[in-house]
């Protein structure tokens, strides 16, 4: 990619702080050795992330870390058949983070990827109030239907993916690509109830807004944004 996709205090203190160089839109196309690594040939990447003929490096190395990606620990929620959101790879969840298997609730890293374990520890608390709801049969049904929401412009994922109307909810997002001075909106029935600004924004970063219940109450229809 042409940007880090790892948190940014971690560039620095992990790569800057060493003097270690980070080479964006490059990748490895060859391992070099015999019984054991020697070197590595990279080379630059186009648009597409094709490898550029003629731009090839080695660079001598005893060893190769692959990163292949972070996707939650779904195997359970998997097992127990609930909705998995193609996204995030995590179950689908509504306000409550109850998934759509009622009585199985989400959080944390079995939900999505998180990068603050503070965000880990509020949505387990979450969870737990309001399964403890439902075991001792003091959840209600909603009055309405959920709102699934709809994602635009540079969002990626949301968490949760639905949102009971006339509850408080705390949305997570993340976006596609990096930028600098951007706005996240957060767009109901047309209108929009949320405009945040954010000074930087990267797909590493999880993005966090409150959603009021009282916008939500007679609500149909619920879009989010970021852009200019």
């Amino acid at each position: 990619m042409p940007f880090p996709y790892g948190l940014r205090r971690n560039v620095v203190q992990c790569l800057e702080d060493y003097n270690i160089p980070l080479y964006l839109s490059h990748t490895v196309t060859e391992i070099l050795g015999g019984n054991r690594v020697e070197a590595v040939k990279i080379a630059k990447v186009d648009e597409n992330l094709k490898p550029i003929p003629g731009t090839e490096k080695i660079i001598p190395c005893d060893t190769v870390l692959l990163s292949v990606g972070l996707i939650p620990e779904n195997e359970l929620s998997r097992q127990a058949g609930v909705e998995i959101d193609p996204r995030t790879q995590g179950p689908v969840v509504n306000s409550i983070l109850q998934t759509s298997v009622k009585g199985i609730f989400a959080c944390g890293n079995v939900l999505h990827v998180n990068d603050l374990v503070d965000y880990v520890t509020v949505e387990a608390q979450k969870a737990g109030l309001w399964a403890a709801k439902y075991a001792l049969n003091q959840l209600s049904e909603p009055d309405r239907k959920e709102i699934t929401i709809t994602l635009g412009e540079n969002i990626r994922t949301v968490v949760p993916q639905k949102i009971i109307p006339g509850l408080d909810t705390s949305l997570f997002f993340r976006v596609y690509k990096p930028g600098k001075n951007k706005k996240l909106n957060i767009i109901v029935d047309g209108n929009k109830i949320i405009q945040k600004h954010c000074p930087s924004v990267t797909p590493s970063e999880m993005l966090k807004a409150d959603l009021k219940g009282e916008h939500t109450l007679n609500a149909e229809k619920i879009h989010v944004e970021v852009c200019e």
